[in-house]
């Protein structure tokens, strides 16, 4: 066991331990992290998706912002723009908040169409283009948006290519009982540091240079050509249901791009190492085969009526697709 995979294991249990109840988003996000991607985070509100990334920025040797969306934000409130300089007389570039390495883009749905451009360009090209100039976004550059499922008055859909860019689409679930009552002693804790006027003490600090070494490590996870076959077959078969099961002929739209063949590699990869296995097994594949395919299938609208949601799709043909 490696020693950068002890501090990622290390950075995994901290998250866990300040964000209870939800283990599967702390897994997701730190996988995101290391594929070097990005996440949309679906939950309803006070499901700790804002204290989850803000966990994970603190956690790391990283900056932080957080961009608020409204109908009314401009690309520029995003990006930033040339702001005339009297004493020189000349326009210089003011950075906006995008210029982070972690970035909590909240209610991501709220904001217009032109904003959503700006933010695909950040998020895809890792740069921003101000007036005719380009500027390069930090190396280590993560977004982590959120939507709330219960309200949609005011909001705009994402676009396909958008939904695209994203690595992973997380949706978290309300917390059980016993889950509830931790969460209480927890604040209550973090209450009573705040009336003593004492920080909670960070027992985890990671360096980009070492998320940048997790990185190298976990991309050497052997794929055996089998898997890999069953891998790209599972894509094929987003593409053409009807080769597995008759009744899913008409269910979708449009099945995954290529570029989920990429995030589900990825994932899949870094999921075994944070096993701590050095090669992938089919449930590795599995267990990221929802976050990586929901948003990158299309429902035809027979299949909506039915009331079929993406996760049914992908479900049945993780069962209907062999085995190597």
């Amino acid at each position: 066991m490696s020693e950068i995979r002890d501090k990622i294991i290390n950075l995994k249990q901290y998250m866990q331990s300040n964000i209870l109840g939800q283990e599967g988003l702390v897994e997701k996000l730190i996988i995101t992290l290391l594929a070097d991607g990005h996440a949309l985070v679906e939950g309803a509100p006070g499901l700790a998706k804002t204290k989850a990334i803000k966990t994970l920025a603190d956690s790391i040797e990283a900056t932080f912002n957080r961009i608020q969306f409204t109908p009314d934000l401009l690309p520029s409130d995003i990006t930033g723009s040339e702001i005339f300089v009297a004493a020189t007389s000349h326009f210089e570039f003011r950075a906006g908040p995008i210029f982070a390495n972690l970035v909590l883009a909240d209610e991501i749905n709220r904001a217009p169409a032109k904003v959503q451009s700006a933010l695909l360009e950040a998020m895809a090209e890792r740069q921003v283009s101000i007036g005719g100039k380009q500027y390069k976004l930090p190396r280590l550059f993560m977004v982590m948006a959120t939507q709330n499922p219960i309200e949609h008055e005011g909001t705009y859909s994402l676009p396909e290519a958008q939904l695209d860019r994203f690595l992973m689409y997380i949706k978290i679930e309300q917390p059980s009982a016993n889950v509830e009552r931790q969460i209480l002693k927890l604040v209550r804790g973090e209450e009573q540091l705040a009336l003593e006027n004492r920080e909670k003490e960070s027992l985890c600090s990671i360096s980009i240079k070492d998320i940048v070494a997790a990185r190298a490590e976990a991309f050497e996870v052997h794929f055996s050509d089998a898997l890999e076959e069953y891998l790209v077959q599972l894509i094929m078969a987003t593409r053409n249901p009807e080769k597995y099961d008759e009744s899913l002929k008409n269910a979708l739209s449009f099945g995954a791009s290529p570029r989920a063949t990429i995030a589900l590699d990825k994932c899949a990869k870094i999921h075994a190492w944070l096993d701590g296995r050095d090669f992938v097994t089919p449930e590795d594949i599995h267990s990221v085969a929802y976050d990586v395919l929901r948003h990158r299938i299309i429902l035809s609208f027979e299949a909506q009526a039915m009331g079929m949601t993406a996760d049914d799709i992908i479900a049945r043909l993780i069962k209907l697709v062999p085995l190597p």
